[in-house]
């Protein structure tokens, strides 16, 4: 059986997300720079799948597993090592 998120919310600093099996998970918004960018009328768009949540408007997927593993935005370049 999946975990599935069931709410989010936000405060100045953390992104909320409470799960269908009772877990509370809290993540800062830094790790991901489009919700900590966006507007709370933007964050509050936001879609709630089995697997995690959705942004239309700011193009932003967050997955249950990644927040689970303490995967930020994936989308970030990371720095090159030379």
């Amino acid at each position: 059986m999946s975990t599935s998120p069931k709410a989010v919310r936000f405060d100045d600093d953390s992104m909320w997300v409470d799960l269908t099996d009772g877990r509370v998970i809290a993540v800062p918004l830094a790790w991901f720079p489009r919700l900590l960018h966006a507007t709370p009328a933007q964050r509050a768009q936001v879609e709630l799948s089995r697997h995690g949540l959705h942004w239309d408007d700011l193009d932003e997927d967050v997955s249950v597993a990644g927040l689970l593993a303490g995967a930020g935005d994936l989308t970030r370049k990371l720095p090159t090592v030379a």
